[in-house]
């Protein structure tokens, strides 16, 4: 397996930018990881990550519009780059490899 240095954090910030993009800014991908996981995500997590993500190429990013309820302020707008969603189907690849082995197995482990 390729080391991809991305965390589990990482991960679901990316795939939540996936989710939201064109539109995906560090508050909107903190509320949907809220609503998709009932727990309080912090939105400064969530910036540090996305920095993370930049730096390690897998998204990119570039300032949207000045809107009137951000006080004129621009939102830095992020999107999953090609390298980005390579390491994610590489991720998922191997996720679905290892619950393909224990499916069968898992009403008998934990039932």
């Amino acid at each position: 397996m390729r080391r991809s240095d991305l965390g589990e954090f990482e991960e679901v910030v990316l795939l939540t930018v996936a989710v939201l993009a064109p539109h995906a800014y560090s508050v909107s991908v903190a509320e949907e990881l809220e609503q998709e996981t009932g727990q309080t995500v912090s939105t400064g997590a969530v910036h540090a990550a996305l920095q993370r993500l930049e730096q390690k190429g897998y998204v990119t990013s570039l300032l949207g519009e000045a809107t009137a309820e951000r006080g004129g302020r621009r939102k830095r707008l992020f999107t999953v780059t090609a390298l980005g969603g390579r390491v994610l189907n590489d991720v998922r690849q191997v996720r679905n490899r290892l619950w393909e082995r224990i499916v069968p197995q898992v009403t008998l482990k934990w039932s």
